[in-house]
């Protein structure tokens, strides 16, 4: 099942279901308004909003062409959004380019942080930066939408909880994070609203490459048409989304409609590329000494997207330019 929201109906948009093709969509008010109204009674709701699903694909229902500029995120807004960094390639490229190692707890504890949930980002909507000074980076990477979450949950029931799966654009000002982290007390200037794709989907939309709570799939992102990197999101995933999940309820329980980020997605190979801009910076250094590529600039282009074994198009692109 695909699902959708239009950027319409107030700020929380309206609830769509889209066809398997990503060409056609029809509203469900008659089910849900809204994503977080489905989310927060998933059990009841999810199998007629499946119903809904399989008479679009079977064209027995009536549809509207989709048009992805007017969709919003999936969650337009949401209660709670929580950013992992399971790809320890990615952590340990960037420590050792300042020289720094990676401590053993990173192998065992997930890194995490909370982002601003409160605006996030659609497809086709720019990513707006006063100055191209402040190190503006694009971050790739898979999220998960969780219902509600007991605190203390374990790893083997916490999978449970995935009931929608989506891509990233986690937004950067990379030369603003420093001073912040040297506070000592997390990001803030250096995270923008971030970017979600056209559609989220259920875990069965996978199929196979679905597995061990991972999606076994390559990446890809492109910066002005050319190809940045195509590392596959199963591999060097250090915590999965269960793990993940079991770190965020630890001390608290989770609201339905919480979104759980993956990290920029990061292979041991070099040749998969990069999710982002400073690890493909960081490999410069470490391999020539010096940085070549520049952050992000205005009027620049990215393309986030990831396809099925059959080069169809799973959620759709996250297409976005940087402006003033």
């Amino acid at each position: 099942m695909k699902l959708a929201t239009l950027k319409r109906g107030g700020r929380d948009g309206t609830l769509i279901v889209v066809d398997r093709d990503l060409t056609r969509y029809t509203p469900v008010p008659d089910i849900a308004t809204t994503l977080q109204q489905a989310l927060e009674s998933w059990a009841e709701l999810s199998p007629e909003l499946a119903n809904r699903y399989q008479a679009l694909n079977d064209n027995s229902i009536s549809s509207q062409a989709i048009i992805f500029e007017k969709l919003a995120a999936p969650l337009p807004r949401a209660y709670q959004w929580l950013d992992g960094s399971a790809y320890l390639p990615h952590v340990e490229r960037v420590r050792k380019a300042r020289g720094a190692e990676v401590p053993e707890s990173f192998y065992d504890d997930p890194l995490m942080y909370q982002g601003g949930s409160d605006f996030m980002l659609g497809p086709r909507d720019p990513i707006v930066a006063a100055d191209e000074a402040w190190g503006i980076d694009l971050e790739a990477e898979v999220a998960v939408i969780t219902d509600d979450v007991s605190q203390g949950i374990d790893a083997g029931n916490a999978g449970r909880h995935i009931k929608l799966i989506m891509l990233v654009n986690d937004v950067s000002l990379r030369n603003l994070i420093p001073a912040e982290l040297a506070k000592g007390f997390g990001f803030m200037h250096g995270k923008p609203p971030t970017a979600f794709s056209p559609v989220a989907v259920t875990p069965d939309e996978l199929g196979n490459a679905w597995q061990a709570n991972k999606v076994h799939l390559p990446l890809l992102s492109h910066l002005n048409g050319e190809l940045l990197g195509n590392p596959d999101a199963g591999q060097n995933m250090q915590f999965d989304f269960a793990r993940l999940i079991q770190h965020a309820a630890a001390t608290r329980p989770l609201g339905a409609g919480c979104i759980i980020g993956s990290g920029t997605v990061s292979n041991e190979d070099l040749a998969r590329g990069c999710s982002c801009l400073a690890e493909k910076r960081v490999l410069e250094i470490i391999n020539n000494g010096e940085v070549s590529t520049p952050f992000l600039k205005h009027g620049d282009q990215m393309r986030i997207e990831m396809f099925d074994q059959d080069k169809h198009s799973i959620f759709g692109a996250i297409d976005q330019v940087v402006q003033p």
